[in-house]
């Protein structure tokens, strides 16, 4: 089994190249649980870290006691509720940050505005400004889609180099969606090649027959990957919306990345 890709940011012999090494390895064990979805042995998050057992059990014995991770009858470990305050209490901030810059996108382009961030193997919708016409797609924030059959998810993916594409692509699979969805990683790398050469991704109702979708990678250096999109019923989402959608995205996929930056510590 291949172990996760973590941080880049990694000496030779495993050393941190910059921080705090315990701090790293204890982040290393929330996102390989996280990426992961479920309960793991010990013995399977030392697979996937590639930390050695009496290290895990110690950051593993202070996470459970801080309540950030739990410690089941199974003796497994899964993601403790400590989590779920701050994980909403900084998308609350972002959807907050971001609402004015997608009710811009809305009143231009009559269709439905998002922002989603990456979260371990998929993408999190975590703002939304509604379209104002009666019919109109209905995307939940806190939802979380996959990747490679969604616009905001294929912008991501086209940031990441083909190692990491093709892990993700190893554990989650692509299971077809609709008869449109992209189910090979050899058609997937070319789509994400496509995606790198015009700025831009598209859902052509591969997640959902009848929704087209286009979105735009925030370029936010040191924040979360995020990506922002608009989305509409096909019939709407015409050539000559996406047409006018792109350069509008990218002004505020711009605006936002300078406005989350400023908020950043430096």
């Amino acid at each position: 089994m291949n172990t996760i890709a973590l941080r880049p940011q990694r000496e030779a012999g495993g050393r941190s190249a910059g921080g705090v090494q315990s701090l790293h390895r204890a982040l290393d064990l929330l996102e390989v649980l996280e990426a992961r979805g479920g309960q793991l042995a010990i013995g399977e998050i030392a697979t996937q870290t590639g930390l050695p057992l009496p290290t895990i059990h110690r950051l593993l014995a202070t996470l459970v006691e801080r309540g950030y991770v739990r410690r089941l009858n199974n003796r497994s470990y899964a993601l403790g509720f400590r989590l779920m305050p701050l994980g909403l209490g900084a998308n609350a901030l972002v959807g907050v940050d971001a609402r004015p810059v997608l009710a811009d996108l809305v009143a231009s382009l009559s269709e439905n505005a998002n922002l989603a961030v990456l979260v371990g193997d998929g993408v999190e919708y975590v703002a939304q400004v509604p379209s104002p016409y009666s019919m109109r797609m209905f995307t939940e924030v806190g939802r979380r889609v996959d990747l490679y059959c969604t616009a905001v998810g294929k912008a991501l993916l086209a940031g990441m180099d083909r190692a990491d594409v093709a892990a993700i692509v190893r554990r989650t699979g692509l299971e077809a969606k609709t008869p449109k969805t992209i189910t090979t990683l050899e058609a997937l790398e070319a789509e994400l090649e496509h995606i790198r050469a015009v700025g831009y991704a598209m859902d052509e109702q591969e997640q959902e027959i009848g929704v087209r979708c286009v979105a735009i990678v925030v370029p936010a250096k040191f924040l979360t990957p995020m990506a922002l999109s608009v989305s509409g019923p096909l019939g709407r989402m015409t050539d000559d919306i996406v047409e006018r959608a792109v350069p509008l995205l990218k002004a505020a996929a711009s605006l936002l990345a300078d406005h989350l930056t400023s908020l950043s510590p430096s």
